[in-house]
């Protein structure tokens, strides 16, 4: 079945985005992607993606888009022909895309009124080889969303975009992959928003390198270090200075793709955190809320 193969950005509008650029230059651990679009585009040294974040000027803050691959232009029209047979609202036809990197593109909204971008033929980017301690991000990880009916959104991304369920937590956590990273999206009960992004770190000590740097700028961890079982991947959340939740991941689990066989977790303590040992918990992440600009665009 044809799929989405990775994601690309995430694009956020924000009140004040001088603040939030300097957020992931500075402290983050990003680069800047020249631009001349009025935007300010990030992306991560470790990978070659173009890039991972899009920032603009906006009255709230919220999440604008968020952009995923298609290996080839057949693909990518395949897709595009699955969605339009589904009625899928806010389907935009392939075509060339303006944001740094050019590329093929579509947009569409999922059934919770988020905004997706499928593309493909995007250029590389630079890339480099990362030194252990460097404490930067490698690409962006995955993904975690929230939907008012989290199983149906699930079938949506297996059954229209080819994501394939990994694991439950209970019955109100599953996780996605659409690849051989165990995965790549995952989806939580609640109003239809932007849970966190995560980011791959070379390995625990560059997720460690990473968290000092942070709490050298004066933002502490809000739930971490620890180690999940599904994906058995480490972590520590932070927020930005727009109030998005971000995270540093690392030794997220590799699986067959196609092989894979999913499991239901029962949720405890050392289920959500086998170490058991860091600060906050889920409470202590922002409260999720319905993302502004349900079911409108954005600038392209």
């Amino acid at each position: 079945m044809t799929r989405v193969c990775d994601i690309r950005h995430v694009g956020y509008g924000v009140e004040n985005l001088a603040d939030e650029a300097a957020f992931y230059a500075d402290v983050w651990g990003l680069e800047r992607v020249f631009s001349n679009d009025g935007m300010a585009w990030f992306k991560a040294p470790g990978h070659d993606e173009h890039q991972v974040v899009r920032l603009r000027a906006a009255d709230a803050n919220r999440c604008d888009v968020i952009a995923l691959a298609a290996e080839t232009r057949a693909d990518l029209d395949t897709l595009h022909a699955r969605l339009a047979a589904a009625g899928t609202k806010g389907l935009t036809a392939p075509a060339a895309l303006a944001s740094p990197g050019g590329g093929t593109g579509f947009r569409f909204f999922s059934p919770d009124g988020l905004l997706f971008e499928l593309s493909c033929d995007v250029a590389r980017g630079a890339r480099r080889d990362l030194a252990r301690w460097e404490g930067v991000p490698v690409r962006i990880s995955h993904i975690v969303l929230h939907s008012p009916d989290h199983k149906a959104l699930a079938r949506w991304f297996c059954d229209m975009l080819g994501f394939r369920v990994s694991d439950w937590l209970g019955d109100f956590m599953v996780f996605l992959r659409c690849d051989s990273a165990h995965h790549r999206i995952a989806i939580l009960p609640g109003p239809p928003c932007l849970n966190h992004v995560a980011y791959d770190m070379l390995g625990i000590d560059d997720m460690m390198r990473g968290a000092h740097r942070l709490k050298q700028a004066g933002h502490d961890i809000r739930w971490g270090p620890g180690r999940h079982t599904a994906g058995n991947n480490t972590f520590s959340y932070f927020v930005t200075p727009g109030g998005f939740a971000v995270e540093y991941t690392s030794e997220l689990e590799e699986v067959d793709f196609a092989g894979h066989q999913d499991r239901v977790l029962v949720p405890g303590p050392q289920v959500m955190d086998q170490w058991g040992i860091g600060v906050g918990g889920p409470q202590t992440m922002p409260h999720p809320h319905p993302n502004p600009g349900l079911f409108e665009g954005c600038p392209a």
